[in-house]
């Protein structure tokens, strides 16, 4: 009798655990019953839910949650996202959104672009305080809209505050228009922190058009 007191206690664990797997994995007692967002601005809860793609009622514990993290990351607007399980039934979706820092025209509205170029949401006004950018094609693998954000990552404070525009006709013929109609013929986008310094010199001097492309030869006019 003693003997199979140790069997009857492991057979009780098991059976035990068992249960306890079945609930949690085979039941909706531990299902999905919330999707609760955080840090979401540009996108509503409800673009979110449907990105999670996850039934409600699935159990928690099967949710494959980086799985339902990249196809949060797929929105336009994320940057990236995390996605927990909440014991008992809710997931939850922490979201970091993309940050403008300039837009492109395109017709009657802009696309805004984040620092690494993609370019995540249209809007019809204008919106204060972000530089332009003028690119064929706005897009984190389009080399000419790299390069316009590596221009404007080695503008000084002074250019950024008389810039209108940095057009990019070409890899090796980027310009900056200035307030009051002046250019800065800036060439390609290596040496930005030179051509800043030497335009930022000569923002002073009666001149409307300054040519920094070979930033040790410096000829204005």
């Amino acid at each position: 009798m003693r003997a199979a007191l140790p069997w009857a206690v492991a057979a009780g664990v098991l059976a035990l655990a068992g249960l306890v797997a079945w609930t949690v994995l085979g039941t909706g007692l531990f299902g999905v019953r919330e999707v609760r967002v955080e840090g979401a601005d540009l996108v509503t809860p409800v673009q979110v839910h449907d990105a999670v793609g996850v039934p409600d009622g699935v159990p928690l514990a099967r949710v494959d949650l980086a799985a339902a993290a990249r196809r949060v990351g797929a929105l336009p607007a994320v940057e990236r996202a995390t996605v927990s399980r909440d014991w008992p039934g809710a997931l939850v979706v922490r979201v970091t959104e993309r940050t403008a820092v300039a837009l492109v025209p395109q017709g009657e509205a802009f696309a805004l672009i984040d620092r690494s170029g993609v370019a995540f949401r249209t809007v019809e006004r204008r919106p204060a305080g972000l530089p332009q950018v003028t690119v064929a094609r706005p897009a984190a693998d389009d080399p000419g809209t790299r390069a316009a954000l590596e221009v404007l990552v080695a503008l000084t404070p002074q250019l950024r505050a008389e810039l209108v525009d940095v057009n990019v006709e070409g890899l090796a013929r980027i310009s900056l228009r200035l307030r009051g109609d002046r250019t800065v013929v800036w060439g390609d986008a290596t040496r930005g922190t030179d051509k800043a310094r030497v335009a930022t010199a000569l923002l002073g001097e009666d001149t409307d058009r300054i040519d920094v492309s070979a930033p040790d030869v410096v000829t204005f006019r």
